[in-house]
């Protein structure tokens, strides 16, 4: 039996230190992916004592998709078996529906368009993964996101973006805590590019090389986001009205359906290309418009609630600069942190003030904040 004083983790290791440790006790977060299959194998070849721990977070078919939790299940245990370590199953459905799936109908309901993948990092990847690996003893856990962690000269963990700038996932990890990052490894971080990623697992005989890439959300699938809403809450048949007029243009099964920026699934027959401006849930009205560099398409600033800095300090400097979507480009911006009765740490507000005109962001993204390298935490878009 393991000793019990190492029931929380005693230091920070980061991914720079990933060879000093030899045996120590890594949990990873397998999914049956590529990335995942890659960090166990990394880690096993660094010296670790590797549990690797499928998270079983969604099992229910939807009308039309059969989810494919079990095929992933089987590809993680047949990587597990090639590399000698064990495979646990944790049952996570519960948490994971009360704090992701809940989370994403009511702000699609309430007229916002969240991140998911977002708030599973926090809560149940780094959060109650994170807390039971600590908790069986532990020494950090490990995931196959595209980040890496490096201990600063400030005394802070530091969460940088990948070396692939396209497949970086820091977007998604923004709200973990930096007590959580200090102890996380993510072994495909330094790797060049996902064609090595799946190189390097064909060259260990993992057998997942040719898996595709699982895009979108996760227990949505190949159903989509609207059929998947549409199951979940009722259909509100409404108007769908231009912007610049107020003439009404169509019909729509439910505000809740549309996002700002939308070009798709409008359903308004021939004409021009329109783009959703606005939703308005309370009167179930979506606003379109024909002119894609629209004012009601644009702005110069947006508020953030919900505001975490990494560090738990807002930042300071001139040279920050904001990725508003997964993919998005890094944009110059000042962060102006609003101090209120709430701590800045968890729960603040900010204004991110943009050097130049930027495209609108749905109410409910996320906007991240860095600098250089540097993740340094980020907020949601308020309405």
């Amino acid at each position: 039996m393991r000793d019990e004083r190492r029931r929380a983790p005693r230091r920070p290791m980061g991914d720079e230190a990933s060879s000093a440790f030899p045996g120590a006790l890594v949990y990873l977060g397998m999914s049956g992916g590529v990335d995942s299959a890659l960090a166990a194998a990394l880690l096993v070849e660094r010296g670790y004592d590797v549990r690797a721990v499928y998270m079983r977070n969604w099992s229910r078919d939807l009308p039309g998709f059969k989810c494919r939790w079990s095929d992933d299940l089987a590809d993680a245990e047949r990587v597990c078996v090639t590399l000698g370590i064990g495979l646990e199953v944790w049952d996570c459905e519960a948490e994971y529906k009360a704090t992701v799936v809940d989370y994403l109908v009511d702000a699609y309901a309430r007229g916002y368009t969240p991140n998911p993948d977002v708030m599973c990092n926090q809560t149940i990847k780094f959060g109650s993964f994170a807390r039971r690996a600590f908790a069986a003893g532990a020494d950090a856990v490990a995931t196959g996101h595209y980040a890496r962690v490096r201990a600063g000269g400030d005394g802070h963990a530091h969460l940088l973006r990948a070396r692939d700038e396209h497949k970086d996932q820091t977007y998604f990890l923004w709200r973990v805590d930096e007590e959580v990052l200090a102890h996380t490894l993510f072994p495909v971080g330094d790797v060049r590019d996902k064609a090595q990623v799946r190189r390097m697992c064909a060259e260990r005989g993992l057998g997942v090389e040719t898996k595709p890439d699982s895009d979108g959300i996760c227990f949505v699938g190949e159903v989509g986001i609207r059929s998947f809403l549409l199951d979940a809450l009722e259909r509100r048949p409404g108007k769908i009205v231009e912007w610049e007029t107020g003439r009404e243009l169509g019909r729509h099964e439910g505000a809740f359906l549309f996002t700002v920026g939308q070009r798709r699934g409008l359903d308004l027959g021939g004409g021009p290309r329109r783009y959703v401006v606005d939703t308005d849930v309370e009167r179930n009205v979506v606003y379109v418009t024909d002119d894609p560099d629209s004012p009601g398409l644009m702005c110069d600033e947006l508020r953030l609630k919900d505001v975490r800095w990494i560090s738990g300090e807002p930042p300071r400097g001139d040279a920050l600069t904001v990725r508003c979507r997964h993919t998005g480009t890094l944009v110059p911006a000042e962060v102006e942190p609003i101090l209120g009765r709430e701590p800045v740490a968890a729960g603040a507000a900010a204004i991110v003030h943009f050097s130049s005109t930027q495209r609108r962001v749905a109410p409910g993204q996320s906007v991240v904040v860095y600098d250089g390298l540097r993740c340094l935490g980020g907020g949601i878009v308020s309405r």
